[in-house]
């Protein structure tokens, strides 16, 4: 997850072979500070010379007014030489896939895609990879994989959206701000008090969900057919894209070296103590 340059310097140092980070419209991440045009060029560069792929984000539903702006988007990435586009509305992935044909597209966890029959239908519209929605089970994904042509790709560390993955109007109808269009205000991590007959019953961060760890199910998931897993984090800090890099770079060479495989309580803590939301 690359929401700076110092974010993509650290990802690729750290062991990271591949990379993915916004423009300066049309992201999810609008309020990380994403990269201009210019420094699109030199980000894909830093990362070719280093034998690392580069992914761009155009994960938001697009306004018809916005459509020509988007695919032009594209096409300077392309120009760059961006390895692929993770894209979530489907009138912009037909229209990518029919325009550069030579080009990558990655259909976002932004999709909700969750079981078989949705990754065939983006298998049919000719997308390349599905980012599976990230509520699923180890043995829901292994079956998706097994049942479909399409790459995989997985979120293996990160937020977890209280909602099903791009599927939240909370943020819009509170304060206009809407996670589909790249500004979500995070309402669910408010604190809240839940009434019964107006007295409360219980109060504070009660929507707010614990992010997603899987360093100690990392195997499973290895073993489950995934072509790619993904840490969450454009917004977070160069220092966490860094750590958590490399702790994961770490466990996913030892469980690929037939050693045994143990996790140690300071990695575990490190993740820890770089950012939880309380356990």
């Amino acid at each position: 997850p690359v929401g700076e340059w110092d974010s993509l310097v650290a990802a690729v140092q750290n062991g990271a072979n591949a990379v993915y980070f916004g423009a300066n419209e049309f992201n999810a991440r609008m309020n990380s500070k994403n990269f201009d045009r210019e420094e699109l060029k030199k980000a894909i560069e830093y990362a070719k010379l280093r034998n690392v792929k580069t992914h761009l984000t155009i994960n938001i539903v697009i306004q018809n007014n916005e459509f020509e702006d988007a695919i032009n988007l594209v096409k300077d990435a392309y120009l760059a030489g961006i390895d692929a586009v993770i894209v979530q509305d489907l009138g912009l992935v037909k229209k990518i896939i029919e325009t550069f044909p030579n080009l990558e597209v990655h259909a976002s966890t932004q999709m909700t895609t969750y079981n078989k029959e949705g990754v065939e239908q983006l298998e049919k519209l000719g997308v390349n990879r599905v980012v599976l929605a990230r509520e699923l089970e180890v043995k829901e994904i292994e079956d998706i994989c097994k049942n479909s042509n399409v790459d995989i790709e997985v979120f293996i560390h990160g937020a977890l959206c209280i909602c099903y993955s791009g599927q939240c109007l909370m943020s819009s109808l509170i304060g206009g701000r809407s996670g589909n269009r790249g500004t979500c205000a995070g309402s669910c991590r408010l604190p809240y008090a839940l009434l019964k007959n107006d007295s409360v019953v219980n109060k504070g961060y009660l929507l707010s969900s614990k992010d997603v760890c899987t360093l100690d199910i990392l195997p499973k998931i290895l073993k489950s057919g995934v072509k790619s897993l993904k840490i969450e984090g454009r917004m977070k800090s160069p220092y966490y894209v860094g750590l958590v890099t490399s702790i994961y770079r770490k466990y996913i060479d030892l469980a690929r070296s037939g050693k045994p495989y143990v996790v140690e309580d300071s990695d575990r803590e490190k993740l820890m103590q770089i950012f939880n939301r309380g356990g």
